[in-house]
């Protein structure tokens, strides 16, 4: 089951919020009398728990004993971490294996045995089908264990608890991975006022709106460049597919991030920010600072920074986050070399260009960055380096014409759908807000109302339009699903 399905929305969604007002009624008038500002999430939680179990198990039901079972298993860790003095250090190192071990085997185990068989040592491919979310949710996991380890969070003594933060459906099939010392005290005391139901709900459809009305119609202009038959591609026509692509993963994935947070904000959870208008960048450096921000803070925090970060062996350290960041993303030697390709930019860039920004003109920068991560989406979308070598040539004109009418006509045929998808990469709303407060300074009720307003508006306009897109649709998998 995804978000972007009308079944989940019309259907799912309603039933699910209906049971969990019941759940928050029941919370409050049998459960948290006497207890003063804390609100008992006792019934909220079952609800939550009983709903991601099923939205998991919708597509996979097998895989939700996977879930469970992994779940237990990093219940177990955390309680023997807490609880131990001298092998604090052992328990981690368990935990964290056994987890790598469950993502390894069902992640990467055909892989291997491809790469094996490939250098002369056959070994038979498992053929293991990948678990949604598995990497997702495995990384939380091994925050859980690191956040108690540290003592930063309190280790959670109830199973049914750790499940809800593992298996929490707002997240869970494509992140943002949610560390659990920012949720940790919400799992069990959060209210959720008017004002985060509002705010949830239209960033949950702005979202939507990214996915179904930017996201799917971009995926159809890629893939009819990238997808096919890469022979009688045009130069033009490359460049064409390959920046349909390039925002195509944009708001596909960003718009994934801000249904979730949006959900997550509706249930009384306040989950980080995952993008942070990443095409605006100056250099690959600041650009994956802003792009998939969870991703790129658990590896600093967890990987980079234990290791010596900027003490020690820093270009090491870099290769070796960013050699991570590639297999993380998927068990295909394209996502590895899409790792090494950025870890290079990063690591030559601390050296370089960030020594002499300040000197260079920022259009040159801006130029100098989109023409990277374009490429770097290159590499990210062929899996065959056959493809990806062909489709290279054909971009830097060895193709066997530079332009055609196919190119022509992808862009002016969606020139509106071109330029709105290229001015939502820009911080509209930030600019907007201070326009609307330049002109209605302070907080009055006029504000509030024309806010508010608007706010209705263009949410009724998101979910009309996506609905009436959705019908019928045929390709609305999220992107990030698979990884």
């Amino acid at each position: 089951m995804v978000f972007s399905d009308l079944f989940f929305i019309f259907v799912f969604l309603p039933t699910f919020l209906v049971l969990y007002m019941i759940a928050y009624w029941i919370d409050r008038r049998f459960l948290s009398e006497g207890k003063g500002l804390k609100m008992n999430t006792t019934v909220r939680n079952a609800v939550l728990v009983v709903f991601s179990l099923i939205f998991y198990a919708w597509g996979e039901p097998v895989y939700v004993f996977l879930m469970l079972l992994s779940s237990l298993m990093n219940y177990v860790a955390g309680l023997w971490i807490d609880r131990s003095d001298s092998r604090r250090s052992l328990a981690l190192a368990t935990g964290i294996t056994l987890n790598l071990l469950l993502l390894g085997t069902f992640k990467y185990a055909g892989f291997f045995a491809d790469t094996l068989t490939a250098i002369g040592l056959p070994v038979a491919n498992p053929k293991i089908s990948l678990p949604i979310g598995i990497s997702f949710y495995t990384f939380q996991s091994i925050s859980y264990l690191i956040d108690v380890y540290r003592r930063e969070a309190p280790v959670q003594r109830r199973y049914h608890d750790l499940l809800l933060y593992i298996s929490m459906f707002p997240q869970l099939i494509a992140g943002p991975i949610v560390r659990y010392d920012i949720v940790a005290m919400e799992i069990h005391s959060r209210r959720v006022t008017q004002y985060d139901y509002v705010t949830g709900a239209y960033r949950f459809l702005i979202g939507l709106g990214k996915k179904v009305i930017l996201a799917n119609q971009l995926s159809e202009i890629s893939t009819q460049f990238l997808g096919g038959n890469l022979t009688n591609l045009s130069t033009a026509g490359a460049w064409v597919g390959i920046c349909a692509f390039t925002l195509q993963i944009f708001f596909d994935f960003s718009g994934y991030s801000d249904m979730a947070i949006g959900l997550g904000r509706c249930l009384g959870f306040h989950f980080a920010e995952n993008f942070r208008h990443p095409y605006i960048s100056q250099t690959i450096t600041e650009f994956w600072r802003r792009w998939h921000i969870s991703l790129g803070s658990f590896f600093r925090d967890y990987v980079y920074i234990p290791m010596g970060g900027n003490r020690r062996h820093q270009a090491f350290n870099i290769l070796v986050v960013w050699f991570l960041t590639g297999m993380w993303h998927g068990a295909s030697w394209n996502f590895i070399l899409w790792g090494v390709y950025f870890g290079i930019i990063v690591m030559l860039e601390k050296y370089t260009l960030l020594r002499i920004i300040k000197y260079v003109p920022r259009p040159l920068l801006h130029i100098y960055t989109i023409l990277l991560f374009v490429l770097g989406w290159g590499i990210f979308y062929f899996d065959d380096f056959t493809r990806m070598q062909q489709f290279f040539s054909v971009c830097f004109g060895g193709g066997k014409t530079l332009a055609d009418f196919t190119a022509t006509a992808a862009l002016t045929n969606n020139f509106w759908l071109w330029v709105i998808a290229l001015v939502f990469c820009f911080p509209i709303y930030d600019g907007v807000t201070r326009l609307f407060d330049h002109f209605m300074p302070g907080e009055t009720t006029a504000k509030h109302n024309i806010s508010l307003i608007t706010r209705a508006i263009i949410s009724i306009a998101l979910l009309v339009v996506s609905v009436a897109l959705l019908v019928g649709a045929t390709n609305n998998a999220f992107i990030y699903t698979r990884f």
